[in-house]
């Protein structure tokens, strides 16, 4: 995949960050050897040998000054920009290893930051690389390598083993297995056989498959899901992290104290010495702290944060949105009931269409199979298998025509027999026909998770949320039958991934939003929402998108994290505000000519390692880190 100009000046900035924190972590580490450690005492330029590394150190924090002036210029107050102002007073004062300790967290911060910026890029690498960069064309019983942009419609194409499939299409020729995980998230390996369906992105297995494109490259189902991830990228929006938003006001305040300061007394060491008690390390320092802390504790947890900005970012939702299958519910359908015909068994219907389903990618298809097994009824190879849009699932069994479909499209292709069908009941359902006759309704349920209600009740008063949605690919009956159990009263069913991607977009220009969601056809809507998490370990490429990654599918963990965030909030605006508020009163002291730069200096770091030991509270574990009630009461 190409790289955007964007894409390649944000990588270039990156690696400029990360190369001025290695040279001032390498300049502090020679000062201390120098100082401490062969006690130099020779001299350099006219300098001590000691400070040399440090001022080589300040010298390459030069540039990262440079762009907080353009930001200052631009009336963008921030924390950073204290920093810089910081990092020339301390030169002036000749306070260098105060100034390179200030541009070391400054240049890490910033990687840090530009690294999460750049998670939706890695996203898309990770699905670009799934795809060949070639596809095998067989034209008169010849196989040549082409490019996947000279596919046409039409064309033969051999996917060889282990090979990811290019193109949307439909076998001609073969036996094999694919693997279509990165759309459900779930581990499944469908057979494939003569008229069976593939998708582009699918990992092949054991055996050559011959298929015919029914689509090229870039219309593929796979591409489209790409282009809405690029789309989703490009139109993120900008989030204001914690320490911008404090030092928004703390940053003007400082330097308006310190220019009063020297106004007033007419002596230019007081605007020093109120600068020098003012660097933000309460905001560098103790909320890096308190976000590291947490993301160990979550860790230790099973919740892997992939962006720190989640910790800040998620006690401010206000919008819980749920993806179904996977996060509300097992994502395992249950068949639960077999309603055959007159002239037809269970058994017979069961057995018949378990055989036929083993090709099928359909989300039931797997129910059934488990059924059959546990009947321990034996599966028959199929034959003339199809899945043509509108009539279902097609094939030959044992020298009987078998067919799965809908009551809707059974309507449509014979009135007569649809007047057979059962009452219209909740959950999901097919229809089976055998030569051509209503045989069976089979009826299922992907049942909720246990802890589901109790959950969902408990975010608006104890989380704070204001709207809960549940938002599926599924049927609305399927949907509303799940929204009844766990008590969500906005649902929005039959939702493409494009059309979930609209809604959270749409959500989020309104609110804060956190989207939960299991596969990749999720992956755009993770990445448009304030807060993406991801469950289980599905799909790398959701990994990738969501800022979360709940690794064993547990709402309960889910709720560790909105405390684990709540919790890292509260300990850091404790450490950031309480340290501003004693560096104040030290501001106010030295504006008043009552403590000098260096005294200044030292008081900082009596309130900064205080601010700090308050922040790595955030790493301990409390007593409690969930508020719910995660199994139903008995009865």
């Amino acid at each position: 995949m190409k790289k955007s100009t964007s894409d390649v000046i944000a990588a270039l900035g990156a690696k400029k960050e990360v190369v001025i924190a290695v040279i001032a972590v390498a300049a502090i580490g020679i000062h201390l050897v120098l100082r401490f450690g062969v006690a130099a005492t020779g001299a350099v330029f006219g300098l001590p040998a000691q400070e040399v590394p440090l001022l080589v150190a300040l010298a390459c924090g030069v540039p990262l000054v440079v762009d907080l002036m353009i930001h200052m210029a631009r009336g963008e107050f921030s924390s950073d920009l204290l920093a810089g102002i910081s990092i020339v007073t301390s030169v002036v004062l000749g306070e260098y290893l105060a100034g390179t300790l200030v541009v070391l967290m400054l240049s890490g911060g910033q990687a840090l930051e530009a690294f999460a910026v750049r998670r939706a890029s890695f996203a898309l690498e990770a699905l670009a690389k799934r795809l060949p960069a070639v596809a095998h064309r067989k034209m008169d019983g010849d196989v040549a390598d082409v490019p996947l942009a000279e596919i046409a419609v039409g064309d033969a194409l051999v996917v060889f083993p282990h090979e990811t499939c290019p193109v949307d299409g439909v076998v001609l020729e073969g036996r094999s297995t694919m693997n279509e995980s990165y759309l459900t998230g779930e581990p499944y390996l469908l057979p494939k056989a003569t008229g069976s369906a593939v998708l582009s992105g699918a990992v092949n297995g054991d055996g050559a498959l011959t298929i015919r494109a029914e689509k090229t490259a870039v219309d593929s189902r796979y591409a489209k899901i790409m282009q809405v991830m690029r789309e989703s990228e490009q139109r993120r929006p900008r989030l204001r992290r914690l320490g911008d938003q404090l030092g928004a006001v703390y940053t003007p305040l400082a330097i308006a104290l310190a220019v009063l300061a020297w106004a007033f007394s007419g002596d230019a060491s007081r605007f020093l010495g109120v600068l020098v008690v003012a660097t933000p390390c309460p905001l560098l320092i103790a909320i890096p702290v308190a976000i590291i802390g947490s993301i160990s504790l979550a860790a230790r947890r099973g919740v892997i944060i992939k962006d720190p900005a989640v910790l800040e970012l998620i006690d401010t939702c206000r919008v819980a949105i749920f993806d179904k299958t996977g996060t509300l519910t097992y994502g395992q359908p249950k068949l639960t009931e077999i309603l055959p015909a007159d002239g037809f068994t269970k058994d017979e219907t069961l057995g018949a269409v378990a055989s036929l389903e083993r090709y099928s990618r359909h989300p039931l298809a797997s129910a059934m199979i488990d059924a059959a097994a546990e009947a321990k009824l034996p599966l028959q190879e199929a034959g003339e298998v199809s899945e043509r849009p509108g009539e279902g699932l097609r094939g030959v069994i044992g020298g009987r025509t078998i067919q799965v479909t809908s009551r809707k499209k059974l309507a449509l292709q014979s009135p007569t027999a649809a007047g057979s069908l059962p009452p219209l009941a909740g959950g999901l359902e097919c229809v089976v026909l055998i030569d051509g006759r209503y045989a069976a309704t089979f009826r299922f349920r992907d049942e909720p998770r246990a802890e589901g209600r109790s959950f969902v009740r408990h975010l608006k008063p104890q989380h704070g949320f204001e709207r809960v949605l549940l938002v599926s690919g599924d049927r609305e009956t399927e949907v509303r039958y799940l929204a009844e159990k766990v008590g969500v009263t906005e649902v929005y069913s039959s939702q493409s991934p494009e059309q979930k991607l609209a809604l959270v977009r749409e959500e989020t220009s309104r609110a804060n939003t956190v989207f939960m969601g299991d596969g990749i056809n999720d992956a755009p809507a993770l990445t448009a929402a304030t807060v993406g998490i991801a469950f289980g370990q599905g799909s790398d490429v959701t990994a990738e998108a969501a800022g979360v990654v709940i690794l064993d599918s547990s709402l309960e963990r889910v709720d560790e994290l909105l405390h684990i965030g709540r919790r890292m909030r509260s300990i850091a605006l404790q450490s950031a505000v309480g340290g501003m508020v004693l560096s104040l009163i030290g501001m106010l002291i030295a504006a008043a000519g009552y403590l000098p730069p260096v005294a200044g200096a030292i008081s900082q770091e009596v309130i900064d390692v205080l601010a700090v030991l308050n922040a790595m509270r955030a790493a301990v574990t409390p007593r409690t880190l969930s508020d719910y009630q995660t199994r139903p009461p008995a009865g």
